[in-house]
């Protein structure tokens, strides 16, 4: 759907709805596409936890770079406020804690196939270079970033802030376990749980890491604690 209001004299703005992984999941975005004709890279931002709208990277697709903004949620980017403010309160209160029993059920197998989605749809734009695509994000946009990167062989780079979803089984409080702390959050640490937290851990999917990357850490960072993402950092032998 054009978003004439965002447009600029230089990009055109869309909200995007692709098919996920399953009849009936769906991922929404906002793409910014240079409005010249040409070919050009692209960048895949992938979102920090929470629920919110999102506006999309108008400015780098001004400067002659394809931008898909996404959201992990299934629903609609561009709602008023109240409904994010109502959802983050209610139904997606602490999603990141929800059916780590099982593997096919918890949340993070939906986003982490969004973000493969993600990739191949802007791989069928007509305008992408069909080569030059970075995935970046913070937090559990960091955690995104690489594990695209592992799954998705088309990803070129990867620029990583802060990635969490690091060393997820690890005391929190002793050892410098990554967000979302799993060990504080009250919740029972099955043996199930703690296999599934394992497999969708960053720390596994860094292993799998082929392509160049930027990556960072704050010292005193106690939500994603550098302790847990140089344990993701230390496992990537790609140029970083």
């Amino acid at each position: 759907i054009l978003l004439p209001e965002r447009c600029t004299d230089r990009a055109d703005v869309y909200e995007i709805c692709i098919q996920n992984y399953k009849w009936g999941s769906h991922l929404y975005g906002i793409l910014a596409i240079p409005k010249a004709p040409g070919k050009y890279p692209a960048l895949l931002r992938v979102p920090g936890a929470g629920v919110r709208a999102y506006n999309g990277d108008v400015y780098n697709a001004s400067n002659g770079i394809i931008t898909l903004e996404i959201g992990v949620h299934g629903i609609p980017v561009t709602m008023e406020e109240q409904v994010y403010e109502d959802l983050r309160m209610g139904a997606l209160r602490e999603y990141f804690y929800s059916n780590w029993d099982d593997a096919d059920k918890t949340y993070y197998k939906r986003v982490y196939l969004g973000c493969i989605r993600a990739v191949d749809y802007i791989f069928s734009l007509d305008k992408f270079d069909g080569e030059n695509i970075v995935v970046e994000g913070g937090s559990q946009g960091g955690a995104l970033s690489i594990v695209t990167a592992a799954l998705n062989r088309k990803v070129s780079a990867i620029v990583t802030f802060f990635p969490g979803l690091c060393e997820m089984t690890r005391n929190s409080n002793v050892e410098g376990g990554g967000w979302p702390h799993i060990s504080k959050s009250g919740i029972d640490i099955t043996s199930r749980k703690i296999k599934n937290l394992a497999y969708f851990d960053v720390v596994n999917f860094a292993r799998m890491i082929k392509v160049p990357g930027f990556y960072s850490f704050g010292y005193n960072d106690m939500t994603c604690p550098p302790t847990s993402v140089c344990a993701a950092i230390y496992e990537i032998e790609a140029p970083k």
